[in-house]
């Protein structure tokens, strides 16, 4: 579970969304990284140059921003899921407007959810942008969506790969799989997943998975709210608006040709 530090430093907060940024997507220009910050264009270049400076970023003859050599990262991945975010924002707005919560949309890498987008609610109290951060996948609704396509010998695979990397270390977050297989099998059957305080405390998240045309879940939608303002006899509704949402999104991403055809 993750917990926002008592003393947040702004400024670091920024530089790391700047990076994670540049790492999934490719390229940014100033006034891309302003907006996307909610900070002036003056402050978003000094953020930038600093990524330069420590060679997380390089910038090239037009003055866009790119991943430099410490963020690695194909790129076949950046464009996958750079046109997947551009083709979802503008169904997480109106999903934010249709059940007054924040929305986003995550993938999974390995036995990591990644926010690759994420619109906040307008309302005083609210979930803000998950974007660019990373949780374990069996703690949030998208994670747990995309762990739910996995074959069984695949999540124990899955699984044992992610403790070698871990160097056998005991505080390692790991599933119990045989739980966790029981409840991926649930999450398939309804279709949806809720997360209850699972990845962060005080918050709520609700999604269904985004499929490509091969009927392969790729990515999940989900809005999250307060704990406070969940009301479980809500949930059918917001599970219809949600998936109402993926099909839309669905019917966009069909018409993109795909990486690689840029």
């Amino acid at each position: 579970m993750k917990t926002a530090p008592t003393y947040a430093i702004a400024s670091v907060d920024h530089a790391l969304r700047l990076a994670t940024m540049l790492q999934l997507e490719g390229s940014l220009t100033v006034a891309d990284a302003a907006e996307r910050l909610g900070v002036a264009r003056s402050t978003a270049h000094r953020l930038l140059q600093m990524l330069v400076y420590r060679d997380f970023a390089v910038q090239d003859d037009r003055r866009g921003y790119h991943a430099g050599p410490v963020l690695q990262l194909a790129e076949h991945s950046r464009s996958r899921t750079a046109r997947l975010r551009s083709a979802a924002l503008p169904h997480l707005r109106r999903l934010v407007e249709a059940v007054g919560e924040s929305a986003n949309v995550t993938i999974r890498t390995g036995a990591e959810a990644r926010f690759i987008a994420s619109v906040e609610s307008g309302q005083a109290l609210r979930v803000t942008s998950r974007e660019g951060m990373v949780f374990p996948a069996h703690r949030t609704s998208g994670g747990l969506l995309l762990l739910a396509e996995l074959p069984p010998s695949e999540l124990a695979a899955l699984y044992a790969a992610s403790d070698d990397r871990a160097g056998g270390d005991a505080e390692a977050d790991r599933p119990d799989l045989p739980r966790l297989r029981s409840e991926l099998a649930r999450i398939r059957k309804q279709g949806f997943a809720v997360n209850q305080g699972r990845s962060e405390k005080g918050v709520v998240a609700v999604g269904v998975p985004v499929r490509s045309g091969d009927g392969t879940a790729m990515a999940c939608v989900s809005v999250s709210m307060p704990s406070v303002r969940y009301d479980r006899e809500r949930l059918p509704a917001l599970f219809a608006t949600l998936q109402l949402t993926a099909a839309a999104l669905e019917r966009d991403l069909a018409g993109i040709s795909p990486p690689g055809g840029r």
